[in-house]
């Protein structure tokens, strides 16, 4: 549970990132020298391991490149291509359909139903969730307008569902580094053609600190840390109970906020983040003896 909070919390980040490089950084871009930089970055700690584990990633390679398409290659750049055009606040609520996603992927893929502990507890986080969203007042979810942006958010989310599920489906004798850098020289060379048409569309990378250091947090926090433990997180409690954490991340976004930005604290963020908290600990409870 701890490790998915760690997850959400960096993911809430990455989201503070997407919305700042939005107009600025060319979105496919940030996404290829992301993943670009966590290889790097991991490589020279798992050579070892992945020439020792050579006979098991050769076995499950098809599995391992479907696995990178869905999360490296798609869910992120996804993200951040809908950021360009839509509003902060539209992501955030789109990707709280995560839950939804996994619960249909599960049940399509692994035939497993939630249980009613974790029905409430989705229930029980989401309304808590609306309570930041509105900031306490339901009438302003009757303001809220979708764009395009919204529809890549939509995409953007039911890949990830299919991702996690995926990952319980496919279990691999593999260790969390091992699997995740086997991901990535999948992934990195799959998004690279998208990256050359956007070059040839958009020019190259700006060379900044902005970029340098949007590169530098997404490449390790919200790329290294938070797979790591968004993929045990998956292995522990399933991909459905996993996901309900997604709700965390607006939670975790006016916090960021507040403390960044000198964004204001009210009631309603206190209110609908324990909530929020209070659902994910009962259906986590459900999830580890399921």
């Amino acid at each position: 549970m701890a490790g998915l909070v760690v997850c959400t919390l960096a993911w809430a980040g990455n989201a503070l990132v997407a919305r700042a490089s939005a107009g600025m950084l060319p979105p496919v871009g940030l996404s290829f020298w992301r993943w670009v930089t966590a290889m790097c970055l991991l490589l020279p700690f798992t050579a070892r391991g992945l020439w020792r584990y050579r006979d098991v990633l050769l076995t499950h390679w098809k599995q391992i490149a479907v696995l990178a398409a869905a999360s490296i290659t798609s869910y992120n750049t996804l993200l951040y291509v809908a950021a360009q055009s839509t509003t902060a606040i539209n992501i955030t609520l789109v990707n709280t359909g995560l839950p939804v996603s996994a619960f249909i992927w599960t049940l399509i893929l692994l035939h497993q139903l939630p249980t009613r502990a974790t029905l409430l507890g989705t229930l029980l986080s989401f309304i808590g969730l609306l309570v930041i969203l509105t900031t306490g007042d339901p009438s302003r979810l009757l303001a809220l307008q979708f764009n395009p942006g919204d529809l890549i958010m939509v995409i953007a989310v039911l890949t990830w569902g299919l991702y996690s599920v995926l990952l319980r489906r496919w279990p691999m004798p593999l260790p969390g580094l091992i699997q995740l850098a086997a991901m990535l020289i999948c992934g990195v060379p799959l998004l690279f053609p998208f990256y050359l048409w956007e070059y040839s569309q958009l020019g190259a990378m700006p060379f900044s600190w902005h970029a340098a250091g949007a590169i530098a947090y997404t490449a390790v926090m919200a790329s290294l840390v938070a797979y790591l433990a968004w993929n045990n997180g998956v292995k522990v409690l399933g991909p459905a109970t996993a996901s309900l954490f997604s709700y965390l991340m607006p939670v975790f976004a006016a916090l960021l906020g507040v403390i960044l930005l000198g964004e204001s604290l009210h009631w309603y963020h206190l209110v609908g983040g324990a909530l929020t908290f209070a659902g994910l600990v009962l259906a986590t409870r459900e999830g580890r003896r399921t």
